[in-house]
């Protein structure tokens, strides 16, 4: 019996260990899955090797620790005091070494592991092109072609990166440049094709972008944020996307004396990033510098998509074509192309040359297509019809008041003419919708007893009121707003 009890307490002790262990050991396995890095150079354990562990978690590399004996033994002068180390190394407990969780690197997982990611990632699960598109068509409006390249695209980067070869053939990767005028929704195809993928996609823009040891960010930055959209995984993160906008802003400048940092420099720093090579990364930063760990990330498997308005590239296609016209009964006319809005799309590779980009960078981005300019059609499908459209917004906003809130043909028609005479494409229609709503959103709480408000087309064009439908009567009669509140 006595025997018994013991082993029972035994049982009850070991019970109660594995309960509060589970924890420790969770955290200790999160804490085994990143990668240790020295605290006097930055280098991670993959690429320095084996590191030395001295008390409170200090990892430092032996290139480092050597560095520290000779230059005691040399001059006396200690190496470690230079680098921030305390004069006594036995009082290394008031030394802080956390390093942000955005800096750790996640360890490179063994060939088994890997080999069965493979088999998840298969050819078959891929959505295809189709599939894709189809997703695209229920947030964008138009921009078929635009679409149906950015579907293939994708289905090609993702058989691409599961196949690696086929037949010892290698399957190049194919970076695009997306041309469009503002508020195509050059940016907003990409955001939404982010939100179907399964891969780590990084957006970001080219503005920032300098030469290296210049203000501003590195070329390398575009990578150091597909790192962090894949949790530091480097392997992750060699098959994901980066999406490059306003990459116009880096076009070579034109009657310069000065130093072109961030134009035809940061071009040709990107050539080694869109064909394919080994680069060294910081993690979680913009810039290199010291106190950063760095990385090395291969973008031989990442897909590039560069993004850009380009204003005044329609008078350099314009003056290209109209080179074309001669003189006699059969010539074309000087003004044939003003006012076609589609005139981006008959660009050519020796338009972008004059426009400032370098021909090796051109060279790196095979597909170039030009998203359509929107018309008024396009403009009124573009309020009413995508899941998450502008008057859909709105209608949830007032049905959370328990109002309906309507729109007239006509409305939706002076809306998309008013938007187009500004000439910034769909982003006119928020501003134009946000003016004329802001009375009626001020408004309708004031009276509970209203239950639809009509928007028509006087009331957009300043020639009249929206009409309003009290609760418990008919359309027939609605009241004037404006009567309403006097």
């Amino acid at each position: 019996m006595d025997n018994d009890k013991n082993n029972n307490d035994i049982d009850s002790v070991d019970k109660g260990s594995n309960g509060s262990g589970d924890k420790n050991s969770k955290e200790a396995k999160d804490k085994n899955d990143y990668e240790a890095v020295c605290y006097i150079c930055r280098r991670p354990e993959s690429k320095v090797g084996k590191m030395i562990r001295i008390p409170n978690n200090i990892c430092i590399c032996s290139d480092c620790m050597q560095k520290t004996f000779d230059t005691i033994n040399n001059n006396g002068t200690p190496y470690m005091e230079m680098m921030g180390f305390p004069p006594n190394l036995m009082n290394l407990n008031n030394m802080q070494n956390e390093i942000p969780k955005s800096q750790k690197l996640k360890k490179k997982k063994p060939e088994e592991e890997k080999e069965k990611e493979d088999k998840i990632l298969d050819v078959k699960n891929i959505p295809s092109p189709h599939i894709i598109k189809g997703q695209l068509d229920e947030y964008v409006i138009g921009q078929e072609h635009a679409k149906k390249v950015i579907s293939v695209a994708v289905y090609n980067h993702y058989k691409r990166v599961m196949t690696n070869t086929m037949d010892d053939i290698e399957i190049e990767k194919s970076n695009m440049l997306m041309i469009g005028p503002t508020g195509s929704g050059k940016t907003y195809l990409v955001k939404t094709l982010a939100r179907l993928l399964n891969v780590p996609l990084a957006i970001t823009d080219a503005t920032s972008l300098t030469e290296a040891g210049y203000i501003g960010d590195d070329v390398e930055s575009v990578v150091s944020k597909l790192l962090a959209a894949a949790d530091n995984e480097v392997e992750k993160a060699e098959r994901g996307i980066i999406f490059i906008d306003e990459i116009d802003k880096i076009a070579k400048k034109k009657n310069t004396n000065n130093r072109d940092v961030s134009g035809e420099s940061v071009q040709q720093g990107m050539l080694k990033l869109l064909e394919g090579s080994d680069i060294e990364v910081p993690v979680g930063a913009s810039s290199k510098n010291a106190m950063v760990p760095m990385t090395t990330v291969n973008t031989r498997n990442i897909l590039f998509i560069c993004s850009g308005a380009f204003p005044e590239l329609e008078n350099i296609i314009k003056s290209r074509l109209n080179k074309q016209s001669s003189i006699g009964f059969s010539a074309d006319l000087k003004d044939k192309y003003d006012n076609d809005l589609n005139l981006l799309q008959k660009v050519a590779v020796e338009d972008l040359r004059e426009f400032g980009m370098i021909p090796e960078f051109i060279g790196r981005l095979p597909i170039i297509y030009a998203l359509e300019g929107l018309t008024k059609d396009m403009l009124v499908k573009i309020l009413k019809e995508p899941k998450n459209a502008i008057l859909k917004q709105y209608q949830k906003l007032l049905r959370l008041d328990e109002v309906l809130l309507e729109f007239d043909e006509g409305a939706l028609d002076a809306i998309a003419q008013k938007a187009l005479e500004k000439k910034t494409g769909a982003r006119a229609l928020r501003a134009i919708i946000e003016e004329f709503m802001l009375d009626i959103m001020y408004e309708i709480p004031k009276d509970e007893n209203i239950g639809k408000v009509i928007i028509t087309r006087n009331y957009i064009e300043k020639k009249g009121v929206p009409y309003i439908e009290m609760r418990g009567t008919s359309q027939k009669t609605a009241v004037p707003m404006l009567e309403q509140k006097n």
